[in-house]
């Protein structure tokens, strides 16, 4: 049966898991067991030489070159201590990978496009573990400064289950996480290997379901159907979008996260379906908590909460809030129909937060 080919994200990494990156990752998993049952205080360290190596292994020496040149530059920075110092750091760097001369020298390190277009996934991603990093590193007193060595930069970079696609995990949290030795149990390990697996593959099954029976993408991507279809049948296929986006995304961080709790770690939560809620501005906070973790860690810690967010004035809640948007729109592309996407999605937060301020006067309350 003929499958619906739009949807590029899906097709992509399903192609790389099947070829090469499930491989590594089991080879992560069984680097990590086993570093847990012999030698738990090196753990990081035997995990991040795996990192490197997979990288290498993936990415070519110049695609791993390139990621810790980012690394370097990003702790060096870092060293000044000064927040503005790093986020202009982070932008620059992010701003390198869409140069045209930079993208067609890279470009001619690889065979494929889609190898070179996973070394751009790999290096956005890889800017935001930096970034997260340097500020940290800026905030903490100088006491806490031996916790955040390049040694410990290093392992957080090329921890290989987040290395491609996430999701992130901010740095504190990272090396608490990883300190922390807990006793090693094979059989609760084994259990959650195989439930884990179970739940991935059901969910996987149901992606490729919808994409061999539904065609939402590729209807999307006509204009005729929309046009003909009637408005109940454009909300049907609006609501079957985004329930697919729910299921592809529970597969594609599903494992990184199944790894992570293997591990020792604590993933993200997995988000509540979407339809479920009736909120706007639940739907970032959650969905963005999950599916776009990358950029909100980053906007949320990094970004909105620095900046006052929803304990500032209104203007300054407004101006956080766009800041926010503005800098997803810039690490997706930075496209005009992504900055479209940014003011819109700015718009209906504001929008929905308005209205709730309004209703919750007293006179609106008593007249309701």
């Amino acid at each position: 049966m003929l499958q619906d080919p739009v949807d590029f994200e899906w097709s992509y990494w399903i192609e790389w898991g099947r070829e090469r990156i499930l491989w590594l990752l089991a080879g992560h998993l069984l680097v990590s067991q086993v570093s847990r049952l012999l030698v738990e205080k090196y753990k990081p360290w035997c995990l991040m030489i795996y990192g490197m190596t997979a990288c290498w292994l993936l990415l070519g020496i110049k695609g791993f070159a390139v990621i810790l040149l980012h690394a370097t530059i990003s702790f060096a920075v870092a060293q000044f201590q000064l927040s503005l110092l790093s986020w202009l750091c982070s932008l620059i760097l992010l701003s390198t990978l869409r140069l045209p001369a930079v993208e067609d020298a890279k470009r001619k390190w690889y065979d494929t496009e889609n190898e070179y277009y996973l070394l751009l996934f790999t290096v956005s991603v890889r800017c935001l573990f930096c970034t997260s990093f340097s500020l940290e590193y800026c905030w903490h007193r100088p006491a806490e400064k031996s916790s955040h060595s390049f040694l410990w930069m290093l392992a957080y970079v090329f921890y290989y289950p987040m290395f491609h696609n996430g999701p992130l995990m901010n740095f504190d949290e990272f090396s608490k996480q990883m300190r922390r030795q807990e006793p090693f149990s094979f059989k609760t390990n084994l259990s959650i290997l195989i439930v884990g697996i179970i739940r991935i593959f059901f969910w996987w099954c149901l992606a490729e379901l919808m994409i061999h029976l539904m065609y939402i993408h590729a209807l999307y991507s006509s204009a005729l159907p929309l046009e003909t279809a009637s408005y109940w049948a454009l909300g049907g296929l609006a609501l079957a979008q985004v329930l697919f986006f729910y299921v592809k995304y529970l597969v594609l961080y599903g494992v990184p996260a199944l790894l992570l709790r293997m591990d020792g770690l604590k993933p993200p939560t997995l988000p509540p379906c979407v339809s479920l809620m009736h909120s706007f501005t639940k739907m970032w906070r959650l969905w963005m908590f999950f599916f776009l973790t990358h950029m909100l860690l980053v906007c949320r810690r990094y970004i909105y909460v620095p900046m006052g967010g929803s304990q500032s004035s209104l203007l300054g809640m407004l101006f956080s809030t766009a800041l926010t948007f503005a800098f997803v729109s810039y690490w997706h592309g930075g496209e005009s129909y992504l900055w479209y996407w940014g003011a819109l999605n700015w718009l209906g937060v504001i929008v929905e937060n308005g209205v709730k301020r309004i209703l919750s006067i007293s006179l609106i309350q008593d007249l309701i």
